[in-house]
């Protein structure tokens, strides 16, 4: 196909789709658009006015498409993933790493969870597409680009194993949180894989008896729990991999990460991404000023959660003093 490279300028993948026993994916055409916003979802909704988005019919393709048009991409170097239990943190960093142009930033792209999730693919195409769909999102359409960090789903932990065996040399990192902390904040605004069956309970290892037993505030207590047993289980068998506290401030997790992936970020870039911490995670515009919920009561039994949580400070300061 001639001047393929020129077809696919700023068009990305975006989303799975299977039906009648087959599967497509949908396009969207990004502009000049970069992903700034605090999850790729919210730079998609900035994305649908463009006229190539707005028409009545969508850009769709097949995997073998989307694995032979990576091939003329230019892209640049993915460094990183991140992991985290949610609401630790992960969305400041993100947004604090996204203040520098030469970073290409993606927060929780849909695409990447759906195919990693997906049993309609062997490994011979599971494993091509992913890393072709990485280079779509990392598809260089500004000059000043150089690194791609990915921010994975916090469900993503259980295929962390999968994802080392693809990439590796990359350098992960785990991202965790006081577990009251991350329990209160779901309690006062919950997030959809903190509700049973939103997100099948396989995907965590829980079972349908389990989550009959459970009232609903324990049941987060256990998936936050099966969250802090991946991070130690993946710890202990992988080495190019950092633990990163929020609870020790969110200035030394951002400093740690970028000293981590050894990217060279000049001063002002560094001081750009430190600003960012005065505002608050998902809305750039209002001051952070503390969570609102930290004095909230927890009706939940923590005793499991804290020994789980003091094995992951014990690893953190191993780290710290590696």
């Amino acid at each position: 196909m001639e001047n393929v490279k020129e077809l696919i300028s700023n068009w990305i993948p975006i989303k799975m789709i299977e039906k009648d026993n087959e599967v497509y994916f949908e396009w969207m055409y990004f502009a000049d658009i970069p992903f700034a916003e605090p999850f790729f979802e919210e730079t998609i909704v900035k994305c649908t006015g463009h006229n190539y988005n707005s028409k009545g019919f969508k850009l769709i393709s097949t995997a073998e498409n989307i694995i032979d048009w990576s091939k003329e991409l230019d892209f640049v170097e993915l460094k990183g993933l991140v992991f985290h239990v949610s609401r630790c943190g992960s969305t400041m960093l993100s947004q604090s790493l996204a203040t520098s142009p030469e970073n290409i930033m993606v927060s929780e792209a849909p695409i990447i969870d759906q195919i990693l999730r997906s049993d309609a693919f062997n490994s011979e195409i599971k494993t091509p597409l992913l890393k072709s769909v990485l280079k779509f999102l990392g598809q260089k359409r500004f000059p000043e680009q150089k690194h791609l960090i990915i921010k994975l789903d916090a469900w993503s932990i259980f295929e962390a194993s999968y994802l080392r065996s693809i990439f590796p040399k990359i350098p992960f990192a785990l991202l965790y949180r006081n577990p009251a902390e991350v329990l209160r904040s779901h309690q006062k605004m919950v997030g959809m894989h903190m509700v049973p069956n939103l997100i099948p309970s396989s995907v965590f290892g829980i079972t349908s008896k389990e989550i009959e037993e459970l009232s609903f505030q324990q049941y987060q207590a256990l998936v936050l729990e099966k969250y802090f047993q991946g991070f130690l289980d993946f710890y202990e068998k992988d080495e190019n991999i950092i633990m990163l506290n929020y609870n020790d401030g969110m200035k030394n997790v951002i400093e740690r990460f970028i000293a981590f992936i050894t990217i060279d970020f000049s001063e002002n870039e560094l001081n750009k991404m430190l600003e960012r911490l005065k505002k608050h995670s998902k809305n750039e515009s209002t001051v952070f000023i503390g969570d609102s919920y930290k004095d909230d009561i927890l009706s939940v039994n923590l005793i499991q959660l804290n020994a789980l949580h003091q094995k992951l400070n014990a690893n953190f300061i191993e780290d710290l003093a590696g």
